[in-house]
């Protein structure tokens, strides 16, 4: 089906333009028609910049637009389900920015209106799409039996973290979900979800340490896969640059591997031949290769699975961990 997907973009902010906005008009059958924010001039200049033909500051005049026929979610997440059922009972399908919502509750909320609607909504899990992370895939099978799985992660505070009077909304519980342990580990966990089918068991533990801001700058958790596999990990947002650490290890019968999840460190072997290093390049826009498998998807010459239902679990996973559900 030749059907062109006219874009219309609710949210414009700094990730819209290095990850994924350009992307969308490099995808043949794609373009950008309208874009909304809430700030007038911002947006008036966002569309000048990347020659979008309209622009909006009311979400729903975005949605009524005739000439928009699909939609991309990129705003806080305490707003992705409003946004994501107003598009979907208009009949116009989503693509949302992760994680797919701030609780589990409003994930619930956006698959059954997808359901009742019939129409589609994507999420931006786009590490799954990676050359990066398709080589690690590559790499599983010569594991042998998969043991155990460890997440280790660790950055010291940002500049922002600094400004009380006006701290960023990733800390802010209310419209991020959670902290940065919301934002940062719906990747990690996405991604481990994807390789080793669903996490059906998570527990963990969660503090403030830094005393930045209010929500968690610290978090341990211990997990089980539907496999059987059990995992862990560990996250802290406050450390010490020293203790910088960006990293996923999976053991095997027959070796271990070691990979990052956004620095692209090389993908680390190690078997009983020595250690194999892999460096693997990734698009310049990383979210290109999902976007053209969406775009494909609603023109019918494809499939995405990268969808509200796949996503769900990982916000399952998130607020099992922060205790927001017991």
């Amino acid at each position: 089906m030749n059907v062109t997907i006219k874009w219309g973009f609710i949210g414009c902010g700094e990730a819209t333009k290095k990850k994924s906005g350009p992307a969308f008009g490099l995808v043949k059958g794609s373009e950008v028609v309208a874009v909304m924010g809430r700030n007038k001039e911002s947006t008036k200049e966002y569309a000048h910049q990347f020659n979008i033909p309209r622009w909006y500051t009311d979400a729903q005049e975005l949605i009524d637009d005739p000439d928009v026929n699909a939609v991309y979610i990129a705003t806080p997440p305490s707003s992705h389900a409003t946004y994501a059922i107003m598009a979907m009972k208009s009949g116009k399908p989503v693509y949302v920015e992760k994680p797919l919502a701030a609780t589990y509750e409003d994930c619930a909320r956006i698959n059954r209106i997808s359901r009742e609607t019939g129409v589609p909504c994507f999420v931006a899990y786009y590490r799954r799409y990676l050359p990066y992370f398709h080589k690690v895939k590559e790499l599983i099978p010569r594991l042998g039996q998969v043991l155990n799985i460890q997440i280790r992660f660790a950055v010291p505070p940002r500049d922002l973290d600094y400004n009380r009077d006006n701290l960023p909304w990733r800390v802010q519980p209310d419209i991020a979900g959670g902290g940065y342990f919301y934002d940062l580990a719906a990747h990690q966990l996405d991604l481990l979800q994807d390789m080793f089918g669903c996490i059906l068991e998570a527990e963990g533990y969660s503090s403030n340490r830094g005393g930045l801001y209010k929500a968690e700058d610290t978090v341990s958790a211990c997990f089980k896969f539907e496999t059987g596999i059990p995992g862990s990990g560990s996250w802290c947002f406050v450390a010490n640059e020293l203790a910088k650490e960006d990293k996923i290890e999976i053991f095997g019968s027959n070796g271990t591997l070691k990979f990052s999840v956004f620095t692209f460190e090389p993908i680390e072997f190690k078997g009983c031949n020595g250690t194999e290093q892999y460096k693997v390049p990734n698009p310049t826009y990383v979210q290109l290769p999902l976007i053209k498998n969406i775009v494909e998807h609603l023109q019918q010459s494809a499939v995405c699975t990268c969808n509200s239902i796949s996503a769900t679990p990982t916000n399952w996973v998130m607020d099992k961990i922060l205790g927001k559900i017991f």
